[in-house]
């Protein structure tokens, strides 16, 4: 990814809502929640919303951190992944939250964005 200038630290309510784009600046949703890891006190996740018409039938991913990007200059976050990809990408909807803590959970998101 490209680096770009970003404040260091910033509040969960301000990138809460961002939009996600993808390298090619493309849309891929928009950023409803950040999980932290209450053990070590990092961000865990992202939680893309991704679809779906005034929220209904959107779609949630658990993005790793890791590979969110916060784009300051542009008030924006950048996802390294093509559209297409996201849409095939394990999710779940609104109502049923997956268990973050489960390895199998954590291991399958993370092999899918981290390459």
């Amino acid at each position: 990814m490209t680096m770009t200038t970003a404040p260091q630290y910033l509040s969960a309510s301000t990138l809460t809502g961002d939009s996600v784009k993808n390298l090619q600046g493309e849309s891929l949703g928009d950023l409803k929640d950040i999980m932290i890891d209450t053990t070590t006190g990092s961000i865990a996740y992202g939680v893309l919303s991704f679809g779906g018409l005034l929220g209904m039938g959107e779609k949630l991913f658990a993005v790793p951190w890791s590979a969110i990007e916060v784009d300051g200059q542009n008030k924006q976050l950048l996802l390294d992944v093509a559209k297409d990809r996201l849409k095939d990408a394990p999710g779940f909807d609104k109502d049923h939250w997956p268990n973050f803590a489960d390895t199998t959970f954590a291991t399958q998101v993370r092999d899918y964005y981290i390459r």
